[in-house]
């Protein structure tokens, strides 16, 4: 038996993935919402988030596990979708912002997806 949902209705991604606010949509099943980042920081930019309403990665349970890699190998397959070149001379950076210090701006758990030519690279 699956868990329900958690949503959180005053949450920015929340309202994105139920499609109260417009997005470039990446990719959509029942667990996961793809979408491009409106402030990109390279060529090809974009997040993946649960549907599921976590807060951040250090509010994720041993029962996220699943869902979290099923995430992370979902990555790969969208960010060559998206421009990335294959790896090894191509790929691409995942990074997942945890809490104020952590630059966690939206609370709701996402994983960013960045890649393309390098002269966005800030060190």
């Amino acid at each position: 038996m699956t868990a329900p949902l958690r949503h959180d209705p005053d949450c920015i991604f929340c309202k994105i993935i139920g499609g109260q606010i417009p997005s470039r949509k990446v990719f959509e099943n029942e667990e996961v919402f793809a979408f491009h980042d409106i402030h990109p920081a390279a060529p090809v930019h974009f997040m993946v988030v649960p549907k599921a309403h976590i807060p951040s990665l250090a509010q994720a349970t041993p029962e996220d596990a699943g869902l979290l890699g099923r995430i992370m190998l979902l990555a790969p397959k969208l960010a060559l979708e998206q421009g990335c070149k294959p790896y090894p001379d191509g790929g691409f950076r995942v990074v997942v912002n945890t809490g104020a210090e952590g630059g966690q701006e939206v609370h709701h758990l996402h994983v960013h997806v960045m890649g393309g030519p390098r002269p966005w690279a800030r060190g």
